[in-house]
């Protein structure tokens, strides 16, 4: 990849601290777990800084941590050198934590192209907010926009779905603060694993 020597030394001594394998390095590929062999895979890949790369399965094999710390090199890698990553997953965690372009093919055939907002929105899937109130509130029933899932500890705590097209989570919170004192919120996002199996259900595949 016409790389001189300096250089390709420099970025092996960093694509293996980043990736940690330098307790890996003087180990028979044939010994290597599946996890090892990937982040081994991923650095000769990464050696000659690709625009393009192209990962199968890319945290397969890998414990919860090593799954974390591999996204976050790969964001890291992308941010840094404009590398684009095109990777096929059945790890919804990668899509959502790699992805700002998703297709979803079903039997051959392209059922969606977009973002991952979109891909929720094509099966009419809602974030939640989950608002804590400072004093017994009467159910948010009436928000705009908004659908009251459920109240709890007497209206404490409020979960509000709503559409990303029709509204913000911004505009709902205002719309209540502006009537009760809000303690704190957070933001459930919909679960994408569910929205690619409605996706299936919905073509008969589920």
């Amino acid at each position: 990849h016409r790389l001189g020597e300096q250089e390709a030394r420099t970025r092996t001594d960093t694509l293996v601290e980043q990736l940690e394998m330098g307790p890996q390095l003087a180990t028979p590929v044939r010994s290597l777990s599946l996890g090892q062999r990937m982040r081994a895979e991923i650095a000769a890949a990464l050696l000659h800084s690709p625009d393009l790369l192209i990962l199968d399965e890319p945290t397969i094999g890998l414990d919860v941590l090593s799954k974390q710390r591999l996204r976050e090199f790969l964001v890291a890698e992308r941010r840094e050198r404009g590398t684009t990553l095109l990777l096929t997953t059945h790890d919804m965690g990668d899509v959502e934590r790699l992805c700002h372009r998703v297709l979803v093919v079903d039997r051959g055939r392209l059922a969606f192209d977009g973002t991952l907002t979109g891909l929720a929105a094509t099966v009419g899937a809602q974030r939640v907010l989950v608002i804590d109130l400072a004093q017994p509130t009467p159910d948010l029933d009436d928000i705009p926009r908004t659908r009251l899932i459920d109240s709890e500890s007497d209206g404490l705590r409020q979960r509000l779905a709503f559409d990303s097209e029709a509204t913000t989570a911004a505009a709902v919170l205002a719309q209540v603060s502006a009537r009760h004192e809000v303690r704190d919120l957070t933001i459930e996002e919909p679960d994408i694993e569910d929205v690619v199996r409605r996706i299936y259900a919905a073509s008969g595949r589920a």
